[in-house]
C-alpha cells in the first residue's frame, strides 16, 4: 500500500501543475489511508507537500506571466492570518470525540474528512455545471470582498488541513471572472502562502518526521513539472469539468469510507 502511496503523491504534484488545485484533496487520503497516518497528522504533512510544491508552481506560472499577485496578495493575507489561527489553536482544541449517542460515535477525525469531502462536494458541482470560467474580461472586484472570502477560505483551510484550492479557484473565476489558468496560476500562490504559514502552527504542536516528509514532497514537486507542461495544451472548459469530476469523485470515496463502510 505505501508503494502505491508514493506513486500517488507524485500525481499529487501533476495535479496541482495541471488544475493548480487537488493536492490537499489528493494527499491527506492518501496519508490517512494508505500510509495509516491520523487525519490531523496527515493534513499537517499535506499542508507542507502541498505549500512547497505550489510554491514551484507559482514560480513556473510567474514566468508564463499567469499570476496575478494584487489579486493574491489581498485574498491570500487574511487568509493566512485565519489558517494560522485554526491551526495554532482551534483545531488542537476540538476534542477527540466530539458527539456521542448511544451506538454512534462522531470523532474529531471523521467530523475533519466529513467537513473536507462536503466542501469538495460542493464546489465540484458548481465546476461541472457552471458557466466558464474565462467568459468575459476580468473585474474589479471590492477589496472587501477579496478580504472577506480570503478569511473564510482560511479558516475552511486550516479546519481541514488542505491548501483550498479547491475552493480558491471557483471564487476567483466567479467573483473577479479572472481567466482558468491565470486562476490556476494565483491560486498556486495563495495555496504555497496558505499551506506554508499553516504548516508552521503545525510545526508547534506536533513531531514531524522530517526525512519522510521531505521526500515525499520531492516526488510531488517532480509531478508538478510534468503537469505545469501538459496544461499548456488543455481546452480551459475541459480543464475546468476535470477539475470538477476529479473532486467530486474523491470527496465520494472520502464519504463511503468514513460515514458508509464503517457502518
Amino acid at each position: 500500500m505505501e508503494i502505491l502511496g508514493y506513486f500517488f503523491l507524485f500525481f499529487v504534484g501533476l495535479t496541482l501543475g495541471i488544475l493548480g488545485s487537488g493536492g490537499s484533496i489528493l494527499a491527506v487520503p492518501i496519508l490517512v489511508y494508505l500510509f495509516s497516518m491520523d487525519a490531523v497528522l496527515a493534513s499537517a504533512y499535506s499542508l507542507f507537500i502541498v505549500g512547497i510544491t505550489s510554491l514551484v508552481g507559482t514560480a513556473l506560472n510567474y514566468h508564463a506571466q499567469l499570476v496575478n499577485v494584487k489579486t493574491g496578495s489581498i485574498f491570500g493575507i487574511p487568509s493566512i492570518l485565519s489558517i494560522f489561527l485554526m491551526r495554532k489553536w482551534i483545531v488542537p482544541a476540538i476534542p477527540d470525540k466530539i458527539l456521542q449517542i448511544e451506538s454512534f460515535s462522531l470523532s474529531k477525525n471523521t467530523f475533519i474528512l466529513g467537513v473536507f469531502a462536503f466542501l469538495m462536494i460542493l464546489a465540484s458541482l458548481k465546476m461541472i455545471y457552471g458557466r466558464t470560467l474565462n467568459k468575459g474580461n476580468e473585474k474589479k472586484t471590492s477589496v472587501f470582498s477579496l478580504v472577506f472570502f480570503g478569511l473564510l477560505s482560511g479558516l475552511i483551510t486550516g479546519l481541514v488541513g488542505v491548501g483550498g484550492g479547491f475552493l480558491i479557484i471557483p471564487i476567483l473565476g466567479f467573483l473577479t471572472k479572472t481567466p482558468l489558468k491565470t486562476a490556476i496560476g494565483t491560486t498556486l500562490f495563495i495555496v504555497a502562502s496558505n499551506s506554508l504559514i499553516g504548516f508552521l502552527g503545525d510545526v508547534l504542536n506536533y513531531s514531524i518526521h522530517w526525512n519522510f516528509l521531505l521526500g515525499i514532497t520531492g516526488l510531488a514537486i517532480s509531478g508538478i513539472f510534468v503537469g505545469s507542461r501538459i496544461v499548456k495544451g488543455i481546452p480551459t472548459m475541459s480543464l475546468q469539468r476535470s477539475f470538477g469530476w476529479f473532486t467530486l469523485m474523491v470527496g465520494t470515496f472520502i464519504v463511503i469510507q468514513e460515514f458508509i463502510m464503517v457502518s
